[in-house]
Formats: structure tokens, C-alpha cells, sequence
């Protein structure tokens, strides 16, 4: 699992890159099969609101993409990184709910 943090229009400290590794890295908690993470966040307006952007490529062509901006980075990744663990957990709801099988009193016309 790889996981790379670039910026735009800017310079992130090797502090901040090693601390938005360690956030996004707990999306692993969520979901076990992610092949790389990419964090990208815009720097281009010095005073105005930063923009985060994530995307989460996992197994099987699951990708996943959540952006947000704040005037504070990391105010902007925790809104992104919300929105994201939400995308993964209503995708993890859909997959088990298909793959359930109905129980036996649920199936109509049972005695």
C-alpha cells in the first residue's frame, strides 16, 4: 500500500506530509484492500481556503474520491477524509448486503 502526498502551487514541510500520511493511513481501519492513496492539496491562495483533494484506489477498480478546502489544511483533510470513510462504508454496506443470503423466514411463501 502506497500512500503520496503532493502539493500545488506550493511547498508542504516533511512535518506536514509525515502527519497527513498518518491520518490517511487510518483509512485502512475501513478498508483492508487499498492498493494506494493519493493526497493532493492546493496551495494556490496564500490567505485563502486550501483544497484537499483524496483518492483511494482499491482492488477490483474501486476508486474513491473526496475533495473539500479550508483555510486550515488539516480542517480540510478531516472534512475530506469524513467524506471519504462515509463512500467506503455505504460501498462496504452495498457488497454485503448482496452477497447475504435471505433467511429462511424471510423467503415468502414458507410455511
Amino acid at each position: 500500500m502506497q500512500i503520496v502526498v503532493t502539493a500545488r502551487h506550493g511547498h508542504l514541510s516533511a512535518e506536514h506530509q509525515t502527519q497527513i500520511e498518518a491520518k490517511v493511513g487510518k483509512l485502512l481501519h475501513y478498508f483492508s484492500r487499498v492498493e494506494s492513496i493519493n493526497v493532493t492539496v492546493n496551495l494556490e491562495h496564500q490567505h485563502g481556503p486550501k483544497d484537499v483533494e483524496i483518492q483511494l484506489n482499491a482492488e477490483h477498480k474501486h476508486d474513491f474520491v473526496a475533495k473539500d478546502s479550508d483555510v486550515d489544511i488539516f480542517v480540510g483533510l478531516d472534512k475530506a477524509l469524513a467524506k471519504m470513510e462515509h463512500q467506503i462504508r455505504k460501498y462496504k454496506e452495498k457488497i454485503q448486503d448482496h452477497r447475504r443470503a435471505p433467511a429462511a423466514g424471510d423467503i415468502i411463501g414458507n410455511p
